[in-house]
């Protein structure tokens, strides 16, 4: 007969478990912070070299080739030129920013490779500062990256609301456009909205990352009741950081006054019926394909505080789409702000 251990034996072993692993994982996390300072010094001193015009007589443009070939020959791998480089780059991009605030703990150095490719300081900063609050993976940084995430944060409509903290802002929490291309919905889109909603609740953990920190889902198909009728809201969210809920309604046409209409509706039906007292003013938020301007000049969404009407793109755009999407955004904005 098999002995099976006694149940305090488990425990045991358990307990040792966690204590190993969290004991490896502290390790590996200085290890990385230590080598990471290490390549931005090393960086740092590449910079100095080179800004030398003694030392530059005598290396010239040969100085990080003799670097590598010197450094391979003691360390081994790990020194090639291109590695060097990429120090030179990691404190030439992050020379302005103070070294204890640079080299974040929380950042590996594939990170710091993907945050260095990106050319707008105030992005660059963003990134650094929200990868390492929100704990975003080398995957999630890389996709936020190329698909725009702070560029698109900034092209929500500029209005304003009450923040629970002067540290909270509605423009850090909604984006314009938002990328579903993880629902791999061909273009052009024929799937209906119940279609398009039940997807992005079946990619659910996908959804969450695209809409931004803070969210949790509430319900699908949300049911709210007045005297005599029922209303059904497409998407339910609750934000922990703004203490508010968000609605979303999802179009597959272009905006229309009507859909302001019904989610001004919404809003204030939730907030009548279904806020608490501790919570902040519902927010609504219209997904829809394609924004009609005049729509959005002359419709209730152009003064309302707590309703915007985003489009969302159900693939990949390339760079060139969503630079124009954005830009034409950030013109209709400023069109805007300018009567």
């Amino acid at each position: 007969m098999e002995h099976k251990p006694f149940t305090q034996s488990n425990l045991l072993l358990n307990d040792v478990l966690t204590i190993l692993q969290a004991a490896r994982q502290k390790a590996y996390t200085a290890v990385n912070n230590a080598m990471v300072q290490a390549y931005w010094h090393i960086g740092k001193r590449i910079v100095e070299e080179e800004q030398s015009g003694e030392k530059r007589a005598v290396y010239g443009e040969g100085l990080i080739k003799q670097l590598s070939k010197d450094l391979s020959k003691e360390f081994g791998k790990g020194f090639s030129v291109a590695n060097l480089e990429n120090f030179r780059k990691f404190y030439l991009t992050l020379s302005d920013i103070q070294n204890s605030y640079a080299v974040r703990r929380e950042l590996t150095w594939t990170h710091y490779r993907l945050i260095m490719r990106v050319e707008n300081p105030e992005a660059r900063n963003y990134y650094l500062r929200e990868c390492a609050n929100q704990n975003w993976s080398t995957r999630t940084l890389e996709s936020n990256i190329n698909t725009f995430y702070y560029q698109r944060l900034r092209s929500s409509q500029q209005k304003h609301i009450q923040q629970p903290t002067e540290k909270t802002e509605v423009n850090d929490f909604i984006k314009d456009p938002y990328v579903f291309e993880f629902l791999n919905i061909p273009e052009p889109i024929t799937s209906s909205e119940r279609d398009i909603e039940s997807a992005l609740l079946e990619n659910l953990q996908a959804f969450l990352l695209e809409l931004g920190k803070g969210f949790s889902f509430v319900g699908r198909q949300f049911r709210i009741s007045a005297e005599t009728s029922h209303f059904y809201i497409d998407l339910v969210f609750y934000n922990y950081l703004l203490k508010c809920f968000v609605l979303f309604d999802l179009k597959t046409t272009k905006l229309s006054h009507q859909d302001t209409g019904q989610m001004d509706m919404y809003i204030r039906m939730f907030d009548d019926l279904k806020k608490q007292d501790n919570d902040n003013p519902t927010i609504g938020i219209i997904l829809c394909t394609e924004k009609d301007e005049t729509v959005v000049k002359y419709s209730i969404l152009n003064d309302h505080k707590q309703l915007f009407a985003t489009k969302y793109m159900p693939y990949l755009p390339t760079e060139e789409e969503l630079i124009a999407e954005i830009a034409r955004e950030k013109r209709l904005i400023q069109e805007r702000n300018e009567r």
